[in-house]
């Protein structure tokens, strides 16, 4: 499939990302890969995620996309530069559409990141939100949590809830008016973690943020798709573990199928 959008994450979360795709570029055929055998990146050394990136980006390059988006923001936060080293199309990150929205929204510029550890601690989202506005203070917070609770579906679970109040302490107590959701995971529990936080507060959703930014980039290049056949979607993973399907579809949106199994 050529002149594909290539989108590619650590494992399932991606599919966040892709079902926003779908729903603001219906046309566009979709090629997806998760490293659902490697998962999670977000406890994995830098140089350990780096390899990883290069050899999905390479994968993806192979087939011939015109577009690579990094749905992982852990990939985005430790490996970006390799990806676009490597690609000669444009590499589209969620960490960059994610700070962008956030500039946009904030009115008394105090932001919220939350995310997994690693990419926390690279501290990726502060760089990038700086890069627009050098007077935005932003506050961060590991949720490594969260992910597991996603996964296991418990999306207004009174556990995954207590969780979140936990967690948001240390960020809300500084006044903040917009939270980044720095994983693609966290936007279902969009629902509840606005009732946690109350509605003052806007949340930003990696996986729409990253949606408009291909829209405007496709548009920009002049490399929107023409075609009026029905778009082609194909899904990679280099396993299929237990309640995949289930867990894809949840993310998804919809019914999950044409999934092929990569083995490196």
């Amino acid at each position: 499939m050529e002149n594909a959008i290539g989108v590619f994450d650590s494992g399932v979360g991606g599919l966040t990302v892709v079902r926003a795709l779908m729903e603001r570029l219906p046309f566009e055929n979709i090629i997806y890969f998760g490293d659902t055998a490697r998962v999670p990146y977000g406890i994995k050394s830098t140089e350990t995620i780096a390899h990883y990136a290069r050899e999905i980006t390479e994968f993806l390059l192979h087939r011939q996309v015109k577009i690579l988006i990094v749905a992982c923001n852990t990939m985005a936060a430790v490996a970006h530069q390799v990806i676009s080293d490597l690609s000669p199309v444009p590499v589209l990150d969620v960490i960059s559409a994610g700070a962008e929205d956030a500039v946009a929204q904030t009115r008394v510029k105090y932001v919220g990141v939350i995310g997994t550890p690693a990419t926390i601690n690279s501290n990726a989202y502060a760089r990038a939100i700086h890069q627009h506005d050098s007077e935005i203070r932003v506050f961060s917070q590991a949720c490594p949590l969260f992910v597991p609770l996603v996964e296991e579906g418990w999306l207004d679970h009174e556990v995954t809830r207590l969780t979140a109040v936990e967690y948001l302490k240390t960020v809300l107590c500084h006044g903040i008016d917009t939270l980044v959701l720095g994983c693609t995971h966290y936007p279902l529990l969009k629902p509840l973690l606005q009732s946690v936080v109350g509605g003052n507060i806007f949340l930003v959703d990696s996986a729409g943020a990253m949606a408009e930014a291909a829209a405007s980039m496709l548009h920009r290049m002049r490399l929107k798709r023409n075609d009026e056949r029905p778009p082609e979607y194909t899904y990679y993973v280099t396993d299929v573990p237990l309640r995949f399907q289930s867990i894809g579809e949840r993310f998804l949106g919809r019914t999950l199928s044409n999934v092929r199994v990569v083995k490196w």
